[in-house]
């Protein structure tokens, strides 16, 4: 190799790599497919060896391909990181930041964060993804994510966000027309509200588990503001942390000794975190979880250890 490849054929290879198909590459760079197919095949040839088996399925790295994997990443960091110092950066967040959250998380919490955030940087734009799951931030689909599974490959800047409580809820329609629940042994006879057991996001989700015995689930969601309007509406008892549950009564605390306590982490990819505009956002998160703990603990009950 006589020249060192094009950083524009690098870029090329990494949203294939995010991507896995020509089709969804090309949207990310706004160019046609064929495109792709033509940069891919020059970096190839340049570097004499194949970076992706191709299939009908789509593109997967080589082993060579994984082994650059982490080099160009390092250089769109740097790239990124140049254009945000001229331009300024230093001083205000700019540009477009993607943040992958928990749906209702997202709702309850994070948007209202943002009307001061956005006030603070006016050349800062925000994509805020509620999901039902948690973000792939190894695919780039955000540039920093909330998460009960932190990454434990690769690299990524993670911290511990906050830890939380699970309680039960019950709405007062429900228990006015089944039995009082004063022992944890009384949960036996009632209804339950969950996830889907086979579609779980994480396996940190299913804390329903822990009461001890298996729970007679009546109506199981993919996410959680759908368990939280099913509960509302008689249909059986919910766990959920203190920032989900509505301020309207349609939900009430039950069996006050009951609690399972998970941790919510943030991570970014090391690139991406040293950028200015990704690291306003993650401080903003940082502050909120500090200067609220009430969003994750009710009042009166303190965090377990960790």
């Amino acid at each position: 190799m006589n020249t060192l490849p094009e950083w524009t054929d690098l870029r090329f290879f990494l949203e294939l790599a995010r991507a896995g198909t020509l089709s969804g590459a090309s949207r990310r760079l706004e160019v046609e497919h064929t495109t792709v197919a033509r940069r891919i095949d020059r970096l190839e040839a340049q570097l004499g060896s194949t970076l992706f088996d191709r299939s009908r399925e789509g593109y997967e790295l080589t082993e060579v391909g994984q082994a650059l994997l982490p080099h160009a990443e390092a250089m769109e960091g740097a790239a990124l990181a140049a254009a945000e110092q001229i331009g300024g950066a230093e001083v205000a967040a700019h540009g477009v930041v993607r943040l992958g959250v928990p749906e209702v998380f997202g709702v309850r919490v994070v948007a209202p964060l943002l009307a001061r955030l956005l006030a603070q940087h006016p050349d800062l734009s925000i994509d805020l993804l509620n999901l039902p799951r948690f973000a792939n931030l190894a695919n780039r689909e955000a540039d920093l994510g909330v998460m009960l599974d932190p990454p434990t490959t690769g690299r990524y800047m993670v911290t511990r966000l906050a830890s939380f409580h699970f309680y039960l809820y019950a709405s007062p329609s429900y228990l006015a027309k089944h039995p009082p629940i004063r022992t944890q042994a009384h949960l036996a006879g009632h209804d339950f509200v969950d996830y889907v057991q086979d579609r779980l996001a994480s396996r940190e989700l299913s804390y329903l588990n822990e009461l001890g015995f298996t729970p007679r689930r009546r109506i199981c969601c993919s996410g959680m503001t759908a368990q939280l309007e099913a509960a509302s509406l008689g249909m059986g008892l919910m766990m959920a942390p203190p920032y989900a549950i509505p301020s309207d009564g349609r939900l009430v605390r039950v069996l006050p000794g009951f609690q399972a306590e998970r941790s919510f982490w943030l991570a970014a990819p090391t690139d991406l975190y040293r950028l200015r505009r990704v690291k306003v956002v993650w401080n903003l998160l940082r502050e909120c979880a500090e200067n609220h703990p009430d969003l994750f603990v009710e009042e009166g009950v303190g965090l377990s250890a960790s």
